[in-house]
């Protein structure tokens, strides 16, 4: 007996079959196949693709930044309560609109443009979310086909994460460590739990496609986006993506109440030049000067997502260069010279490995980040990573150029109706075509919840990693510090005193019976909480500065100053990169490292409130020689192989920071308190 499924509707009629109801998306009176919830994903994908028009099937092979009612200055260019932004206009916070494209406003794009995929930016409460993804989907809905709308966000669970466009009136889902953070706890059942947690808050907001997680390996240390990721063991690694794919999406694969998942970026994007990243000219070709490097260490973790049945994958922008690389790299004999989304050899390997969802490009392919067909006009750049094999391109509205090339024939209509196909049926999976709304109110209930709140809190006590603790000065316990003054100073890019002197209050509060002083002369010990930073997301800032010093944002001299005068200094130290930390660990008595984890956390452990267990998932470079990069751009270490093994290939020179106790600095590093 077939139970009824939950279906809903706003626009549409309802109709009947066997005594069972079902949504009648275009309103014939009739359950076509696509209509029937009884049928597979595959089977309800097939019938809805042979009923499109080709201008149907072209908007959904775009997506795009949409701003939502909320951020519309002007409400009488809102409709649906202001919950959707109607005014034709550039997105704000669009790096990659180079082109100057109009942006039509939200009903428009849903009607004229059939666009169905769209990125969320802003971080609103999840009630504003859930409201704005309803109104889109009634929108959807009167349309002649009924084709819902999926939301996309990049990762918002992790503290520390990108945003573009901050407000103050933002409200956070959950916010565990950082990326690097649940590797540095070594659990895949927590991340297991992170990623099934974490879910619950995207669904109930009504956000149902994840641009996440990053299966790259961090192979070259300077790479910017080295914190988004695992870290650099890449069996690790594809532990950790199987565990984030199935715990997101199902653990059977894309479930009704699951979250589609983008891994990205294939085939790795730590393979970088030096460091240099594809957001920029500088950083366009992947380098592999280590034979085998690319399966050995790069393709793993996505192998491991491909069999967790990710839905989609993220291509990087970068040329593989067969020049610059030890070829041949199997399981490729040679490579061509053109960015991955428009690579068939490369999104040929993908699907030989066995994905069979679709592949989404990275933002800006078509503009910006061009990279080996930029002699191409857009419309041949469109048909060239059509054809390679990618089905949808990011954060564009320019379904005027796939029709150019459609209709000059540069893309067939198999293709067409390939990415068609392949888009749609996550959808129904997914089912957004028997039901795509959300109820507000329990999304406010869900987000940031008692349970998940909890949960990322022991999160971030595990994530914390014991570096150094030099004659067992760690924990600074209540008894040890009986009589005994403690500074507290942090440093970091624009630090303001607001923000000092609030972190210092909750400290104070958390911690009574301490006692604490603001001048480092009347104390007896010093923590000092570092948060280097350096480079920029969208734009080459040379080769990165890794040391810790004034030109990574940290006022060294204060710190040789505060040295000179307490007579125990403890550094907690944020990692989003592998620091070269020869200017700062021999003023430290102890080193106690967070990935993005909760300051107050660090402290907690420093005081002995629990004990660390977190092990490093990057290794630290020895020093500037180890990286150093020569007059033909080749670096002393290569680009293409994980820290922890880089002195196999360096000729007997070291590559792992030693401290003066003996402790090295590599993959799978981390103390515990004696």
């Amino acid at each position: 007996m077939v139970t009824q499924l939950d279906i809903a509707v706003r626009v549409k009629p309802v109709v009947e079959a066997d005594g069972l109801a079902f949504r009648d998306l275009n309103a014939n009176g009739v359950l076509d196949p696509y209509e029937d919830w009884r049928l597979t994903p595959a089977e309800r994908a097939a019938d809805l693709v042979q009923r499109m028009s080709p201008e149907e099937k072209i908007g959904l092979m775009v997506i795009n930044s949409r701003s939502m009612g909320i951020s519309q200055p002007d409400p009488e260019l809102t409709s649906h309560d202001g919950a959707l932004d109607e005014q034709h206009h550039k997105i704000k916070n669009d790096p990659h609109n180079t082109a100057g494209l109009p942006y039509e406003g939200t009903t428009d794009q849903i009607t004229n443009l059939h666009l169905r995929h769209f990125i969320m930016r802003e971080t609103p409460a999840g009630s504003t979310i859930a409201t704005w993804v309803n109104a889109m989907n009634e929108v959807a809905e009167g349309t002649r086909l009924g084709i819902p709308v999926i939301v996309a966000a990049n990762s918002k669970n992790e503290l520390g994460g990108f945003k573009m466009g901050a407000t103050p009136a933002d409200r956070d889902f959950t916010q565990w460590p950082g990326t690097l953070g649940l590797a540095a706890t070594g659990d895949v059942e927590l991340i297991a739990d992170f990623a099934a947690k974490s879910r619950t808050e995207w669904a109930a907001a009504g956000l149902r496609k994840g641009y996440m997680y990053m299966a790259d390996t961090v192979t070259d240390p300077r790479w910017f986006r080295g914190n988004g990721t695992f870290g650099e063991d890449p069996a690790f690694n594809a532990r950790a993506i199987g565990a984030v794919v199935r715990g997101f999406q199902g653990e059977h694969g894309l479930a009704r109440d699951g979250v589609a998942m983008t891994t990205k970026h294939f085939p790795g994007g730590g393979a970088r030049e030096n460091g240099f990243d594809p957001h920029y000219a500088e950083g366009k070709f992947n380098v592999y000067p280590t034979p085998g490097s690319l399966e050995a260490y790069h393709l793993p973790p996505f192998q491991a997502a491909i069999d967790a049945g990710t839905s989609s994958v993220m291509p990087y922008y970068a040329i593989p260069s067969a020049e610059k690389s030890a070829m041949p790299q199997p399981p490729l004999d040679d490579f061509e010279d053109v960015g991955f989304a428009f690579n068939k050899p490369i999104l040929d390997l993908l699907r030989s490995m066995g994905h069979r969802g679709y592949v989404n490009s990275d933002s800006g392919i078509l503009s910006k980040m061009a990279w080996g067909v930029e002699e191409l006009s857009v419309p041949e750049r469109v048909g060239k990573a059509v054809m390679a094999g990618t089905d949808i391109i990011a954060d564009t509205n320019d379904v005027g150029s796939i029709r150019t090339a459609y209709l000059q024939g540069l893309i067939t209509t198999e293709r067409l109706d390939d990415a068609a196909r392949r888009l749609t049926e996550e959808m129904f999976a997914l089912g957004l075509f028997d039901n795509p709304y959300v109820d507000p109110d329990h999304a406010d209930e869900v987000i940031a919840g008692a349970e998940l709140l909890a949960a990322a809190d022991e999160a971030h006590r595990r994530s914390v990693v014991l570096m150094k603790n030099h004659a067992a000065t760690l924990p600074l316990t209540a008894d040890r510090l009986s009589g005994r003054t403690v500074y507290v100073e942090a440093f970091e890019a624009d630090l303001r005193v607001a923000k000092l002197d609030g972190l210092r209050q909750r400290l104070a509060a958390a911690h009574p019976g301490l006692r604490f002083t603001t001048d480092p002369r009347h104390a007896d010990v010093a923590v000092l909480f570092v948060n280097p930073s350096t480079g920029s997301y969208f734009h080459s800032t040379g080769l990165l500065d890794l040391a810790v010093h004034e030109a990574t944002n940290i006022a060294l001299a204060k710190i040789i100053d505060i040295r000179s005068v307490v007579e125990e200094v403890v550094i907690g130290l944020n990692v989003t990169m592998p620091w070269l930390l020869g200017t700062l660990e021999p003023l430290a008595d102890a080193v106690v490292a967070g990935f993005d984890t909760r300051t107050e956390t660090v402290f907690e452990a420093i005081v002995g409130g629990f004990a660390p267990t977190g092990r490093l998932p990057l290794t630290f470079p020895i020093d500037d020689a180890a990286i150093a990069v020569d007059e033909h751009g080749h670096c002393a270490s290569p680009n293409d192989v994980p820290g922890y093994d880089k002195e196999r290939y360096m000729d007997g020179r070291p590559y792992v920071y030693t401290d003066a106790d003996g402790n090295r600095y590599r993959l799978g590093h981390g103390l515990t308190f004696d």
